[in-house]
């Protein structure tokens, strides 16, 4: 029995990595009808995703801390049951104030990859690590595409409460999976939690998303926004000074600082913004009414299938990224995904309107993230002790997030800029799609660039020197052998 939960903890994992993908996308297709079934205006329902970013932009730092300190196993079972008891509230209700609290709970679930990160880390031989950690983090984009067709599927047939219902069974599988499967790691990192610095870290990150994901909606220049952007700029700069003088600080920043650790961060952000405008712009294209000249006027159900495709190709894929992050080490593998990234975004700009050229295109950017994905948590667990995985993948998590939020603000407000009226409606112009696809794909480059800067894993030239001493020695033999 032991052997066989064993084998089963990488795919137990992995699963609830997708089950936490499936809850952020699982609201995206009752958003147009939410007003009408809560009775909430438009900008209240939108809390419904705001609200899930922004607690799981704050709580992936601090549960990933607190994982390290208390226990890897425990904090992942604790995030999996608040995402199924926030799942168990939507299905229960239809207050418009009870599904925004629920959907918070529900963000927890964001700390999940980073934790399981770590613990297969601390339990996985190492020839094992590179593949489990490439399929835990393409857990991201496979529980993304598959979580819109199935929920649009399910609020085309039936009561919306149901997909809440189905969620929930889904979620309460995991949680029982994890507990029964995963052993808890013997690696911690003890010490007094730095509330003070979790509770700067939270206030900073609310006001920079909460200024990010609503300043289409308030507008860049009113003085919410403003006033959150000049909060977050002041509470950021002290809690930077409150965690260099912490003696037990939620986030290391000497380490963070060292180039092996501050370069992939960077290349986390970029790669969330080029992966994010990817799914989020295509969504939008193909449901563009025919009448626009370019829109296929598709529906959710058919949108999500467009994007199918891109989630099958990172389970298949996976391996192979992991393959090349052992022969080559991850920083060219990181490299080589997001020049793929970008390449997927030049199909796009030569050709948006048939859908065969739509759907490869997405499949493209696709591939090239699954080996993004999978090279970013090597390369921190590659560059921190092992007492602080956790927490530093929690960091890198956060940076994707940070890219994603700025993506979205950045495309809405290149589309709102370049609109034509279409029955009356304004409706994004081609043009505006293809200088989004441009600002992601060059968003892509400049991560491609980051990658190649990271300083060279010292492993990585010992394996590079073994490989060509082992090429060297067999050469002789072989001419021997022809000569014989």
């Amino acid at each position: 029995m032991a052997a066989l939960r064993d084998r089963l903890a990488v795919p137990v994992l992995a699963f609830g990595g997708i089950l936490m993908a499936v809850m952020q996308t699982v609201v995206v297709p009752l958003l147009p009808d939410l007003p009408r079934l809560t009775g909430a205006s438009a900008s209240t329902v939108s809390w419904m995703v705001t609200a899930t970013l922004l607690s799981g932009a704050v709580l992936t730092p601090v549960l990933g801390r607190a994982g390290d300190m208390y226990g890897k196993r425990r904090v992942l079972l604790m995030a999996l049951g608040l995402m199924t008891v926030g799942s168990l509230l939507c299905a229960l209700t239809s207050d418009i104030r009870v599904l925004i609290a629920a959907r918070a709970l529900q963000g927890a679930a964001a700390a999940v990859v980073p934790l399981s990160i770590s613990i297969l880390r601390d339990e996985l031989p190492p020839e094992r690590t590179g593949s489990a950690v490439a399929l835990m983090s393409s857990t991201v984009g496979i529980g993304a595409a598959l979580g819109l067709p199935l929920a649009a599927l399910i609020v085309q047939y039936a009561n919306w409460h149901v997909m809440f219902w189905a969620t929930t069974a889904l979620g309460a599988c995991g949680l029982t999976l994890a507990w029964w499967a995963v052993r808890e790691s013997p690696v911690r990192e003890p010490g007094r939690f730095d509330t003070t610095g979790a509770l700067g870290l939270a206030a900073g990150l609310v006001c920079l998303l909460l200024g990010v994901s609503q300043g289409g909606t308030w507008g860049w220049t009113s003085p919410r926004i403003l006033g959150l952007l000049v909060a977050c700029v002041v509470i950021l700069a002290l809690w930077w000074v409150q965690q260099r003088r912490a003696e037990r600080p939620l986030v290391d920043l000497k380490l963070a600082a060292r180039p092996r650790v501050a370069l992939p961060h960077i290349a986390a952000l970029l790669t969330g913004f080029a992966f994010y405008g990817n799914s989020l712009v295509t969504a939008q294209l193909v449901q563009a009414p025919e009448a626009t000249g370019y829109g296929l006027g598709l529906s959710i159900v058919a949108t999500g299938v467009c994007l199918l495709p891109g989630g099958v190709t990172m389970l298949l894929l996976s391996p192979v990224s992991a393959r090349i992050s052992a022969a080559r080490g991850p920083r060219v593998t990181l490299a080589i995904g997001a020049a793929i990234i970008a390449f997927g975004y030049v199909i796009r700009i030569a050709d948006s309107r048939d859908l065969w050229v739509i759907i490869v295109g997405s499949t493209i950017c696709a591939t090239g993230t699954t080996f993004a994905y999978s090279a970013l948590p090597t390369l921190i667990l590659r560059a921190v002790p092992a007492g602080q995985t956790a927490s530093a993948n929690g960091v890198n998590v956060l940076m994707r997030t940070i890219g994603q939020a700025v993506c979205s603000a950045a495309v809405a407000a290149v589309l709102v800029h370049h609109t034509s009226l279409i029955g009356g409606a304004p409706v994004p112009t081609l043009h505006g799609y293809l200088l989004a696809f441009a600002m992601a794909g060059t968003v892509a480059l400049v991560a491609c660039a980051a990658a190649l800067a990271i300083p060279a894993d010292p492993a990585d030239a010992a394996s590079s020197g073994t490989r060509r001493a082992r090429r060297r020695t067999a050469a002789p033999r072989d001419e021997a052998l022809e000569g014989a």
